[in-house]
């Protein structure tokens, strides 16, 4: 073996990559047994102890929440939490830079533009094209010069033109909201949030693992960002109202406190615990108890002080000060910092005295988790409303400014913003007010977004031109982030929830242990299986490289911070399944070596040699399936591909090079004298078969074209067939997963839930277990109001209350434990995943045709291949078409049976390759040999490794189906029908195809030769 220094010092790079990546989960985990400890089952106060520790390093010189960023992080469906994709709508980007223009013509051509947007393509170009249709002699500049874009679009420029600016602002005013929504986002606190735009126009992805408060989440997202300017007080001047508001509180809690001393007892044992009655009394302020022994003795002896709220904003009562920081205060304290706050006659108090503390949004530096309290000065509308000097749509534009300090090194960044030109009149009248005079310094004002301080510049000078600059020790990234927050103002338009998805933990824990236990099994099958076959010498070292394969591909996803979801278990398990693929390959081939007469060592070097080709292509073309998934893939289809493009990868590594190299070490060690690659059970199996898998091609012709005629009529309803039972994905809708202490009749409940939902009767069907089903409605599914998952939780709670405990309120039945998960789908996303599934089954298929006609050299081979996978497809969509409704599982066609239909045409083309790739070889070997002898020979020849593999494949997934859970059973059912079919069109399809392509080319040439 060539080149075994490369691939020791690859092994080992592998190995350390793996051993640093992978000690963060170590670490991360064991700080969260630590928090879970600690809490005793109450998770904010388990957030709070890991927010503590977040700026300790804990590990190699990185930090907690450093540490945590680099671990493996779970998915939604493994760690409970939300998944929405919302869409910026473009009509109202467009219909502002024309200052909502009352055109008719316009107007309408914005709403067949709004109306054409699930097929895809750029809104802008869509709505130019709908207007010139509209008007063809239409001018838009004539609609789009206004005073906000009179520097950009002007009077005679073309629509085309005008166009080109509109894409501009559109995709700037996309880029706005994406900021102001990953600003609101970072306020929830979630670990390891992800947001990101998608493929398409306008949407963006979010996913927030553990949160548990989707109502809340909905609302904030897609509300309107506000963005205000606010005055404000010196701690100084707001100082006797501090000292009156903690008077309030210090009576509040000794009255409380009293209260408790006056009450008895059951489990008085003589002594006192003041401690105790202190964290109750802070409980009913809403606060949560110390984090640490040293906290709650300080939290002790400031509840027990005359000060309070001086001590827990960590400020000395004594000593005001002139500015409008009030307190810089620990994140762990914030909590308790709000309760007090948050008393009723505090609040009143500070209303009345015209004070609002609002957060910094960010902590001071990095490295700290202190955070601000700024005094903002409210004023008041004639609506007695609170109201900022300036706010919403105020700034014109804004820039990062990137300069040099004093010494010419050091890069500075301040932000440069511009009115308009309204706006800035009142901020002329409101830096002067705010300027310094005399002795007396200038005072800051606050910049706030989202209730949350962004910046509290001090004026040093009135500014009456419109242009600021903003300066205070920003990072580069800071002044970008700054910039984006001002141009973004409110929201550049409606933002809108078209798909959700909420998982609850419960289910997460469920599908955590389903998966862990599925994943354990198949491996100990797999090494078992391994041993039974080819003895337990070859076995183990086959199940040596299965189980670095694991550790390299779990290292690597971690590298690249992948987020592990159930689908990504059955990813690296079915690429398991395919390095168990590539050692049969090797194995069978040493064995034929062997039987041959060859010498031991020389029969393993040439099973590896003449196995190559065949792993190579059979990979390879899993790999064309793997990257197709990942970018036609949505959600879990991208999780599974992404695991099972690197699964494949470290799978060829380890099965091909890594055991060669094992025996080679072993072989000069004289370590592995007289072995043999078999059982005595097994040495047998399907050794020098003798099947002639031509002679019944015709009718093999005939009951392939039968079955594939059924399965058409089954998937077309047009033609009398049930058609397939399209889940929301594709028909736009809403999921609820609802788990009952009892077993339900579906029908029933079906009956229960029609009295509420007029016409639109959701569909009951069991799921998973016979006291979960899973409601399914696209009720109201066309409408944008925030108050329709309400209205349909409360239509699902009024219908299936007579199923609840006696009891059961409608609280207790949204947020309890009866709701497990939900899911939204609009009609926009369910057209656009139809169009994408479509594309990404044929371009699998014409991809792995092509790679095919490439690597072979000859069209019958892809046609062969083409026409077997298009079977293998024909035949799960129809077998899909006629079973649903009728298995106790769901056979819903969502994303993940597209996913897994494009998987079974990655795993079936390998069979397929490695016959032709044995065809191919005797080809050269056996020249004057026919065709008919040659195909019947590799397909003899190459019978065992098919069925081992398919079997070792078929056990993995058997186990999946049977244990891995709800949430990927319809998938992994899928890929046992593959297995099947996919073997049956290896041997009587696609080989026989190819071989009639083959024979019928060869009889013209005897006939050109013959006439010549």
């Amino acid at each position: 073996m060539q080149n075994k220094g490369f691939i020791k010092f690859l092994a080992v790079t592998l190995a350390l990559v793996s051993v640093f990546y992978l000690s963060f989960t170590a670490v991360t985990n064991k700080y969260y047994a630590e928090a879970k400890a600690y809490a005793g089952g109450e998770p904010q106060l388990e957030s709070q102890y890991l927010d503590s520790l977040s700026k300790q390093k804990v590990w190699l010189g990185y930090t907690l929440e450093k540490c945590r960023a680099m671990e493996i992080n779970l998915g939604l469906d493994l760690k409970g939490g939300m998944s929405v994709i919302m869409e910026i709508a473009g009509g109202d980007v467009v219909r502002s830079l024309s200052d909502n223009n009352p055109d008719p013509t316009f107007n309408q051509a914005l709403a067949n533009t709004t109306a054409l947007q699930g097929k895809g393509g750029d809104y802008v170009t869509s709505f130019v094209n709908e207007y010139q249709k509209l008007s063809p002699n239409g001018s838009l500049a004539a609609i789009f010069n206004t005073y906000e874009l009179r520097d950009k679009i002007r009077l005679g420029m073309t629509n085309k033109e005008v166009g080109a600016v509109l894409k501009a602002e559109l995709k700037s005013a996309y880029a706005h909201s994406f900021n102001v929504l990953r600003n609101r986002i970072d306020k929830f606190g979630v670990v390891a949030p992800n947001i990101q735009n998608t493929d398409k126009e306008g949407q963006i992805s979010i996913e927030l693992p553990g949160v548990k408060e989707p109502d809340r989440v909905r609302t904030l997202l897609q509300g309107s960002a506000n963005l205000e300017f606010w005055e404000t007080w010196t701690e100084a001047e707001i100082h006797s109202t501090l000292i009156t508001a903690n008077n309030i509180i210090r009576d509040s809690i000794q009255a409380r406190a009293a209260v408790a001393a006056a009450a008895p007892d059951t489990n008085d044992t003589g002594n006192t615990d003041i401690s105790l009655a202190d964290d109750d009394v802070l409980k009913d302020f809403g606060a949560d108890a110390a984090l640490s022994n040293e906290l709650a003795e300080q939290n002790a002896i400031a509840e027990n002080s005359q000060m309070p709220l001086f001590m827990a904003l960590g400020i000395d009562p004594s000593q005001p000060y002139s500015h409008c920081v009030v307190a810089q205060v620990p994140k762990n304290q914030m909590a308790k910092v709000d309760a007090y706050l948050a008393n009723p006659q505090v609040k009143s108090l500070l209303d009345a005295a015209r004070i609002s503390l609002k957060w910094t949004v960010k902590p001071q530096s990095e490295e700290s988790n202190i955070y601000s309290l700024i005094a903002l000065k409210i004023n008041y509308d004639v609506d007695g409303k609170q109201k900022p000097v300036l706010g919403g749509d105020v700034i014109e534009s804004a820039d990062a400014q990137f300069g040099q300090n004093t010494f010419g090194r050091q890069s500075e960044a301040s932000v440069s913003m511009t009115m308009k030109t309204d706006a800035a009149k009142i901020w002329a009248r409101l830096t002067t007010d705010n300027a310094p005079r005399g002795n007396v310094p200038g005072r800051s004002v606050a910049i706030v977004l989202d209730d949350a301080v962004y910046s509290y510049p001090t004026v040093q000078s009135p500014i009456t031109g419109g242009v600021s600059s903003i300066t205070g020790n920003f990072t580069i990234e800071e002044a970008n982030d700054l910039a984006n927050v001002l141009k973004s103002g409110r929201m550049a338009a409606r933002a809108q929830i078209v798909q959700e998805e909420v998982v609850g933990p419960s289910l997460g824990q469920q599908a955590i242990n389903q998966g862990f236990i599925s994943f354990i099994i198949a491996i100990i099958i797999l090494i078992l299986y391994l041993a039974v076959m080819y003895g337990w010498k070859p076995g183990l070292i086959a199940s040596g490289a299965l189980m670095l394969n694991l550790f390299f591909s779990l290292g690597v996803m971690s590298s690249f911070h992948v987020v592990l979801t159930l689908s990504g278990i059955a990813g690296i398990v079915l690429s398991l399944a395919l390095a168990v693929d590539a050692n049969v390959l090797v194995y069978e081939r040493i064995k034929e070596e062997m039987r041959g007469g060859r010498a031991l060592r020389k029969a393993v070097d040439e099973g590896y040699t003449k196995a190559f080709s065949a792993i190579f292509d059979a990979n390879l073309t899993s790999l064309i399936t793997g990257f197709i998934l990942l970018v036609f893939g949505t959600g879990p289809i991208r999780g599974f591909a992404f695991t099972f493009i690197i699964g494949i990868i470290v799978s060829f590594f380890t099965a091909v090079f890594l055991t060669r190299l094992t025996y080679d070490t072993l072989f000069e060690k004289g370590k592995l004298k007289n072995l043999v690659f078999s059982t005595k059970m097994f040495e047998n199996l399907l050794v020098d078969t003798n099947f002639d898998f031509l002679k019944t091609k015709k009718t093999q012709y005939i009951v392939t074209g039968a079955v594939a005629l059924i399965c058409v009529w089954a998937f077309f309803p047009q033609i009398g067939g049930r058609g397939l039972n399209q889940g929301i994905d594709y028909t736009g809708g809403r999921n609820y997963v609802i788990k009952f202490q009892q077993d339900i009749n579906t029908v029933d409940a079906q009956e229960l839930l029609a009295t509420q939902f007029e016409d639109h009767i959701p569909s009951v069907i069991t799921i998973g277990t016979p006291n979960q089903v899973r409601v399914s409605t696209n009720y109201l599914i066309e409408s944008q109001s925030l108050a329709v998952d309400s209205a349909i939780q409360t239509k699902l709670y009024n219908g299936l209350k007579t199923l609840l405990p006696a009891g059961t309120s409608y609280e207790g039945f949204i947020q309890g434990d009866y709701i497990q998960t939900q899911s939204k789908v609009g009609p926009t996303i369910a057209d656009d995943l139809t169009q994408k599934a479509i594309w990404a089954v044929l371009l699998s298929v014409l991809g792995i045709g092509l790679y095919i006609l490439l690597r072979f050299r000859d069209i019958s081979y892809s046609i062969g291949t083409i026409a077997a996978l298009a079977f293998d497809t024909l035949f799960v969509l129809g077998t899909y078409s006629l079973l649903w409704g009728f298995v106790p599982f769901s056979m819903e066609v969502d994303q993940t049976f597209i996913g897994a239909v494009l998987t079974v045409i990655g795993y079936s083309v390998n069979d397929k390759v490695v016959i032709f790739d044995r065809v191919r070889e005797y080809t050269q070997l056996f020249p004057k040999q026919g065709k008919y002898q040659l195909f019947n020979g590799a397909l003899n020849s190459t019978l065992g490794r098919t069925f081992i593999t398919g079997m070792s494949a078929l056990l993995v997934l058997l186990i999946i189906f049977f244990l891995g859970g709800e949430s990927i059973r319809s998938f992994s059912f899928v890929m046992v029908l593959g297995i099947v079919v996919g073997t049956f069109s290896s041997l009587f399809v696609a080989a026989p195809v190819a071989y009639e392509l083959q024979a019928r080319k060869e009889a013209k040439k005897a006939k050109v030769v013959v006439k010549k």
